[in-house]
């Protein structure tokens, strides 16, 4: 038994002395000092031996197996040694190379568009109000008014959640709520720039969800060449002082009479090109007096007082100072785009 006690630890630190990995040198003590192992099983036959053989077989298994297992750790520690070196050398960074760039941040094209709106609006002394994008049908449409079952609630394919509740589908409702707020004695001059919502597909020119910036000004003596001035002022500050407007008429259920404004094309300065299809116009926004009724559900005399109220969309705002051509290309986080109007 000695004999094969000392078979066994010559074959055990010679496979350990080969072992290249982790894994190797594992399954070399489980095949050895395992409970199943070489040297356990030899252990086991220790009954058979007379009471003079067993301290001296016991003393020789235990030299084993200090000996293979002192074999063992110190083949571990070579190898745990080796593979860090390995890592190191893996991981090595070169102090010398150039480092890497932070890049810094900036507005997103459209919160710069809506920032400059609202600067220049508010150098006219207009005030920036903002509402809930989840509204109430009435301050959505009845308020504006569009009663239930008018026809031109199918202009604006909603998002409803319950039968009086929805989502948005333009800022108009701070309109109304505004002039609830000052209770029909107090000049309103405002604008709601924020998220609407509609039931649309979305391609090159229309999202389901997308920016708008409703405008309302009501106070004694508010005229139709009040809009105009004003809306004239807009569109030279935004896309340049020799831009021109016109107006022409339109339908809305909350204005009337309403109008579509449109600028003159800054490519062909209204000669006519494919940009704006040979018009030499590009429409902008929808504007108009505000209705009667609209006044006087909100709480103003409208024998007293009158207004105008206007809408436009910042992403198409973008589109055209910039000549951006997709509206998706707002929402698709590319930062090859993005970064472009860190400027802006």
């Amino acid at each position: 038994m000695k004999e094969q006690l000392e078979q066994i630890q010559k074959e055990a630190l010679e496979k350990i002395a080969a072992a290249e990995t982790m894994n190797e040198l594992q399954e070399i003590r489980i095949a050895y000092l395992g409970k199943k192992g070489s040297l356990t099983a030899v252990l086991k036959g220790m009954g058979k031996l007379s009471k003079e053989e067993r301290p001296i077989v016991g003393e020789a298994a235990n030299n084993v197996r200090q000996s293979i297992t002192a074999s063992l750790e110190e083949k571990t520690a070579q190898l745990e040694e080796k593979m860090m070196e390995k890592q190191l050398e893996e991981e090595s960074i070169d102090v010398t190379l150039p480092g890497r760039p932070v890049r810094v941040g900036g507005p997103h094209l459209l919160t710069s568009i809506v920032e400059e709106i609202e600067d220049l609006f508010i150098g006219m002394g207009y005030e920036v109000k903002e509402g809930p994008e989840v509204e109430t049908d009435y301050f959505n449409f009845e308020a504006l008014n569009l009663p239930k079952n008018h026809p031109a609630r199918d202009m604006q394919d909603s998002f409803y959640i319950t039968n009086e509740i929805l989502l948005r589908t333009h800022t108009s409702p701070m309109q109304a709520r505004t002039m609830l707020e000052y209770k029909g004695v107090k000049p309103v001059k405002m604008i709601c720039p924020g998220k609407v919502y509609r039931r649309d597909t979305d391609d090159a020119t229309h999202s389901h969800q997308f920016t708008q910036i409703e405008g309302l000004y009501v106070d004694k003596n508010v005229r139709m060449s009040d809009l105009k001035g004003t809306l004239s002022i807009f569109a030279k500050k935004m896309f340049g002082e020799d831009r021109e407007i016109r107006l022409r008429p339109s339908y809305f259920p909350f204005t009337e009479p309403s109008v579509e404004m449109d600028i003159s094309c800054k490519v062909c300065h209204g000669k006519g090109c494919n940009v704006c299809k040979g018009t030499g116009w590009i429409e902008i926004l929808g504007a108009g007096m505000v209705h009667p009724k609209v006044l006087s559900m909100a709480g103003y005399d409208p024998e007293v007082y009158s207004g105008f109220a206007f809408g436009m969309g910042p992403e198409r705002i973008a589109m055209l100072k910039y000549g951006i051509d997709d509206i998706r290309r707002f929402y698709t986080n590319d930062i090859r785009f993005l970064k472009q109007f860190h400027h802006a």
